[in-house]
């Protein structure tokens, strides 16, 4: 019986992870980088002032990329987004952190607003998918 597709836990210095959590935050499953959603925090608690959705969704996107860049990949390996607001008022912040992050063509990307996350100051959640045989730049 063949082994199956390699999987490696993805850890990053970019990236803090509590013993005591009951998930792990990245994986390498063959090409394809899984991630679970990521938020701002702790950022969000240490920051001198509270965080708007610009600050967070730049934050969130730098850890994601940490993730993308532990397995070997870059920014241009992102190709899906589904974005979690507790306000969609902060669309427009959102937008100009991803026009600032990305390069054109940009991910697959969907913006939904919910009630709450995991901690009052968040303001906004991403779960993102990558595959390092994908590429954008070279999209027609």
């Amino acid at each position: 019986m063949s082994e199956g597709v390699a999987i490696r836990r993805l850890m990053t210095s970019a990236v803090a992870e509590l013993e005591s959590a009951t998930w792990s935050n990245a994986f390498c499953i063959g090409n394809e980088v899984v991630m679970s959603g990521m938020t701002a925090h702790p950022a969000t608690r240490h920051a001198a002032e509270p965080m708007d959705a610009y600050a967070q969704t730049t934050e969130v996107l730098r850890k994601l990329l940490a993730y993308v860049e532990a397995a070997g990949g870059n920014v241009r390996n992102l190709y899906k987004l589904v974005i979690y607001v507790t306000d969609v008022a902060d669309k427009d912040q959102v937008g100009r952190a991803r026009r600032d992050f990305f390069q054109a063509p940009y991910p697959c990307s969907t913006l939904v607003e919910v009630k709450g996350l995991v901690f009052p100051e968040l303001k906004i959640e991403i779960d993102a998918w990558a595959r390092l045989d994908v590429d954008l730049s070279r999209c027609e």
